[in-house]
């Protein structure tokens, strides 16, 4: 047996006792208070602040409006440049609030931006970039910091596949004028429903609480036309419950990492990418690239693993810039992204979670393995 195989054998989280959910639902009903930053919600902020290393956190009721929010905060007017190799909310995000998508291309190591594209799809209308840590790997966030500052432009990090993550030398969200962070049922660390913007000081929390609540300062004064976008005390409590076994959950997913690591490796025409540069990744996604050498297409691999019960997506695809309110973009043409459109057509992702089991695992191991003899 692989180390790897025996590594399976640590650690796997249990789901919380029955018996404390039951508890923190009769505490919310006891209190009378179900949301508008009641006690559960107060805790849930300190202890995130706490567990991530910052000091000014907002909860949300989801990583979209999150997003919204983080736009209207820092009054951003204009283009930003984003990536088309994320999920739509990131670029939704974008024309809610009136603003032009300039789509740029992908670094292929990390699938994050490419620093030196942006660079050169800077235009006098750019007013922010939007980068995603996708698949919780971190962006060159140097260099993007160093771009942005000699531009003027605002920084928002869409992070919402990061919670967790670890640079060596200084805090992610730490970086960029905003970080978005999105609790979502299928995250690694969620609320079913949530998401969080993480501020730089108490000033721009304030105003980030503000406009989350309609814009309102007091019972009788509203600043903004801002929106309800206020996390619920039942969520919050979820979100606590979950908080306490977030070490275990993550370690328990790298040990799943190394697994898939250890038995994938060397099969032909399957490319395992890279973990990045995170002093501690949070292993919230597993992608693979099928590759031409591979015998069956992506989408053929993708149908043989869907027919045999295993729950992989094609993630990202298709790219955001191919939808009907983005492709007459001149930056959606598939010439300016070629690195986003190869990876598109390749990727996979394999289940990564804290209760798979070994020998569900190896059972998508078996399909990719058995496909690749075809």
């Amino acid at each position: 047996m692989s180390s790897a195989a025996k590594l399976l054998t640590v650690t796997r989280p249990s789901l919380p006792p029955f018996d404390d959910m039951v508890g923190l639902l009769r505490e919310i009903w006891d209190s009378g208070i179900l949301t508008n930053g009641g006690p559960f919600h107060e805790r849930l902020e300190a202890a995130l602040g706490e567990y991530l290393g910052v000091q000014h956190v907002s909860l949300f009721s989801n990583g979209t409006i999150g997003l919204i929010t983080a736009l209207q905060a820092l009054e951003v007017e204009g283009e930003v440049i984003t990536t088309p190799f994320s999920f739509v909310a990131t670029a939704h995000a974008l024309l809610w609030k009136r603003l032009t998508p300039r789509f740029v291309d992908i670094d292929p190591r990390t699938m994050n931006l490419d620093p030196e594209r942006i660079r050169a799809a800077i235009t006098p209308s750019t007013a922010a970039i939007m980068p995603v840590h996708c698949y919780g790997r971190p962006c060159d966030v140097d260099a993007i910091e160093s771009i942005a500052r000699e531009y003027g432009l605002k920084v928002i990090y869409d992070a919402a596949h990061a919670f967790g993550v670890r640079l060596s030398d200084d805090n992610l969200f730490a970086h960029g004028d905003l970080s978005v962070l999105s609790f979502h049922a299928t995250k690694v660390f969620n609320t079913f429903e949530g998401g969080a913007i993480i501020s730089p000081d108490a000033a721009m929390k304030r105003r980030v609480d503000q406009l989350k609540n309609f814009g309102f300062v007091d019972d009788v004064t509203v600043v903004a036309a801002g929106i309800n976008g206020k996390m619920n005390e039942f969520s919050s409590a979820l979100g606590l419950l979950q908080l306490r076994d977030i070490d275990a959950m993550i370690a328990r997913r790298g040990e799943i990492d190394a697994y898939y690591r250890d038995r994938l490796n060397g099969v032909p025409g399957i490319e395992l990418t890279g973990a990045g540069n995170a002093a501690r990744p949070n292993h919230s996604y597993f992608p693979i690239l099928v590759g031409p050498e591979f015998p069956l297409t992506r989408d053929e691999l993708y149908q043989r693993l869907r027919a045999n019960g295993v729950f992989a997506r094609r993630y990202f695809y298709p790219l955001i810039s191919t939808f009907g309110m983005y492709n007459e973009l001149p930056s959606a043409a598939q010439s300016n992204l070629p690195e986003a459109t190869r990876i598109a057509s390749q990727v996979i992702c394999l289940p990564i979670y804290p209760m798979l089991e070994e020998h569900e695992i190896d059972r998508v191991i078996a399909v990719i393995t058995e496909a690749s003899l075809s």
